[in-house]
Parts: C-alpha cells; sequence; structure tokens
C-alpha cells in the first residue's frame, strides 16, 4: 500500500456496480488511503459496497450518498459535504453514466436528448462544482495550495456513444483553460470494451444479431485482467499527484 491519497478526500459517482469500473476504482482508492464519498442514484447496493469497504480497510473512512449525479442540487451538495466533513476536496471521479437499450431505428429524440443529460451534463456539473472546492486551502488538513484532480468517464468505443464521449472529452480538453494556475487538471478516461452492467445491453444485441463471437475481445479472463489492469494504471497516471503534468488529455487504451 503505497497510501498514495492519505489524508485526501475523493468523490466518485456512479458506484452501484459491485463488479464495474465504480467498484474497482473504490476499492482502487481506498487502497491507496483515500477518504471517500461514494453517490449514486440507486440505493441498492451501496450498504454492502460500504461494509465491504470497511472490512478491506477498517482505518478508511467512507461515506455513501444516494443522489443523481446529473442534479446540480446533488453535485454541488456533495462538494460541501466534502468541505465541511473533511475540510478539502482533491480528486472528483465522475463515473456515473448511462446507456442505451435501444438500436438506431428505436431509438427516439427523447431518448437522445437523455443520454446527452445524463452523460454530459454530469460532467459539466461535476467540473463546476468540483473545482470550486478544490481551491479552497485548509492549513489544519495540510492543503495550503489550490489543487485537484477531476477525472471523466468515457468510451473509447466507436459506438452509438461516440457523440456523448466526443462532448465529454471536449469538456474536459476546453474547461481546463478557465483553471489555468489553479493546479486543477481534467482528464478524460476512455474505456476498453469491458463487460459491465451498463454495456451488457451491446452484448445482448450482438448476440441477437449473431455476432456475439465477433464483439467479444473480452471474453478470456486472461485478457480481461490485463484490461482491469490497463484502466487502473490509467486511473493512477491520472489521480495520482506525481502525474501532475498529465492534463487535459483523453486517455485511451
Amino acid at each position: 500500500m503505497s497510501l498514495s491519497l492519505k489524508g485526501k478526500t475523493c468523490v466518485i459517482t456512479g458506484v452501484r456496480s459491485l463488479h464495474g469500473i465504480s467498484c474497482a476504482s473504490v476499492f482502487l482508492f481506498s487502497h491507496e488511503g483515500a477518504t471517500l464519498l461514494l453517490l449514486d442514484f440507486s440505493p441498492e447496493n451501496l450498504p454492502e459496497l460500504k461494509s465491504k469497504i470497511e472490512n478491506s480497510y477498517p482505518d478508511m473512512k467512507v461515506t455513501t450518498i444516494q443522489a443523481n449525479a446529473a442534479n446540480e442540487t446533488a453535485i454541488a451538495a456533495v462538494c460541501e459535504q466534502a468541505l465541511q466533513d473533511e475540510s478539502r476536496l482533491d480528486v472528483f471521479f465522475a463515473n456515473a453514466g448511462f446507456a442505451s437499450n435501444k438500436a438506431l431505428p428505436d431509438l427516439t429524440t427523447e431518448g437522445f436528448m437523455e443520454s446527452m443529460r445524463v452523460n454530459a451534463l454530469l460532467c459539466f456539473l461535476a467540473i463546476k462544482y468540483s473545482s470550486d472546492a478544490m481551491m479552497k486551502t485548509n492549513l489544519s488538513r495540510g492543503k495550503d495550495i489550490s489543487g485537484g484532480s477531476i477525472i471523466l468517464t468515457a468510451s473509447g468505443l466507436r459506438s452509438g456513444a461516440g457523440t456523448i464521449d466526443c462532448d465529454v472529452n471536449s469538456i474536459a480538453k476546453t474547461k481546463v483553460y478557465q483553471l489555468q494556475k489553479t493546479d486543477i487538471r481534467i482528464n478524460t478516461i476512455c474505456l476498453c470494451l469491458i463487460k459491465i452492467d451498463m454495456i451488457k445491453v451491446m452484448f445482448d444485441f450482438a448476440r441477437q444479431r449473431g455476432r456475439e463471437n465477433k464483439d467479444r475481445p473480452i471474453e478470456p479472463d486472461g485478457l480481461l485482467q490485463r484490461q482491469w489492469s490497463f484502466n487502473q494504471l490509467l486511473l493512477s497516471f491520472t489521480w495520482r499527484y506525481s502525474s501532475i503534468w498529465i492534463n487535459s488529455q483523453a486517455l485511451q487504451e
């Protein structure tokens, strides 16, 4: 355990799944000694996730919050809670997202705009409110200068989500210009093809079209483990303070 995040406060959104990106990142952050505020729209697995973290890392503090990551009041509140409870905010991982299970002929305008609202708006809100909180200093907690890392999740796939992912990447690349000289950086992680709950529908759709063998490059356990290791490496490069030179990047496998 390197404890590179010891004494630092991190917010992670979209933590419902006990098997996906969020679970891996939560335990990775806990392993590094972070104080965690975990937020998800569904309360389904929050108690179990909290229990698992506390059992694995009994010295770590973790708070779970049921809220919508695309709701402005909720994001403003979680950032304020970080300041009130821990007197600092250092990392915000905007991992929440929404994937439609509709094929193109069945996708409505309302459905497309809902995807935009959830997947792009939540990134804007995360940057707006977490950056303001990251500028706050507190000498008693060891934060004497502004600074932090904001991480956005996008997809590295050339799929129906591509338009939204371009928006997410553009947000990361443009908002940093308004945060110059704050030591706050914004990066996007473009994840590879991995079987998580949110994109299970894509594999189901491929199976219906008879393309399952062509669309399952991650099926072997060894390859899946390699990709998880790669994603964790990207994550560590993005939020570790030794990687302060990485900014405004879309990190893609």
